[in-house]
């Protein structure tokens, strides 16, 4: 086994100090070392211009913004903590993320999802990602001990950024969960939860088998879950809760709005009647040519 170096030990101590996830470190550290392997030199011996330069490579390399960001985060984290060199930071820029609508499933379309899971195990706990908007991480991480049918709770121990929170236990959810004798969803060996990798495979097979024309994760369902709310008439203070976010700017990108509830929202033109309707269009309506998009 290769011997740790003094560089790396102290930044692993340093994210250590600072509560890090042992999934963040992994990837601050394997950023970190990548930049260092591309120079060919030790990180503490590249500057701000060779930083600049990596980016550059990673971007013709057709590197996704979020995967960028992530490089961005390591290499901020090793000058500004690491090496405490204040100035470098700010200074290296992340790339702007796109702003896309997310994909969101009607209720209908959640049903027929949710029926193509083949695995009973799979389903169960995509119904569970479903009903109380969990990310994948965190519904692979329940335990029995974590529902509370008396107070009708679920508590996420297992949050983002190590944050607990409590959602709601839907009376229909809790009828089809068992309780094993630790966790929820455990893998093939009962002593040990079931893997992310699992729940993904098994949406990418109900996406095909259900035929919806969206490509759907778990992630899917979690955004499902905040739009359904929010067309129900929830608080988005609440969503924000429920969804373990700490900014509401975060909620508010989850609940855009749903092609079900624009459809069903009136224009302020019907407001304004049929004095708005040219002459030659009130006595003699036809049909109107759909519109083509050009590519």
């Amino acid at each position: 086994m290769a011997k740790m170096s003094p560089l790396r030990r102290r930044m692993i101590e340093d994210m250590t100090i600072r509560n890090l996830s042992p999934a963040t470190q992994q990837s601050y550290v394997h950023a970190v070392s990548k930049f260092s392997r591309y120079f060919g030199r030790s990180p503490d011996r590249l500057g701000l211009e060779d930083v600049r330069a990596y980016q550059v490579h990673l971007i013709s390399k057709g590197i996704s913004w979020a995967s960028l960001n992530q490089v961005v985060c390591a290499l901020r984290f090793f000058y500004g903590v690491t090496l405490g060199c204040d100035a470098i930071p700010e200074r290296i820029a992340y790339a702007r993320e796109p702003r896309k609508l997310p994909v969101v499933l009607s209720a209908d379309e959640v049903v027929r999802f949710l029926e193509a899971v083949s695995s009973l195990k799979a389903r169960v706990a995509l119904t569970t990602a479903y009903a109380a908007g969990l990310r994948v991480s965190e519904v692979v991480g329940l335990k029995a001990a974590d529902i509370d049918s008396d107070r009708m709770v679920i508590r996420i121990e297992c949050g983002k950024g190590g944050k607990e929170r409590y959602v709601m236990l839907s009376p229909q959810l809790l009828r089809i969960l068992r309780r094993p004798r630790r966790w929820l969803f455990p893998g093939r060996d009962e002593d040990r939860s079931m893997a992310p990798e699992g729940l993904h495979k098994a949406c990418q097979a109900a996406s095909v088998a259900a035929a919806l024309g969206k490509r759907v994760t778990v992630h899917t369902l979690r955004h499902s879950f905040a739009t359904h709310l929010v067309e129900s008439g929830t608080d988005i203070r609440i969503i924000q809760a429920l969804l373990g976010h700490s900014q509401v700017s975060t909620t508010v990108r989850y609940t855009q709005v749903s092609p079900g509830t624009a459809g069903k929202t009136t224009s302020p033109l019907e407001r304004l009647g049929a004095a708005v309707v040219p002459p030659a269009l009130r006595t003699a309506p036809r049909p109107l040519r759909p519109i083509r998009c050009r590519r």
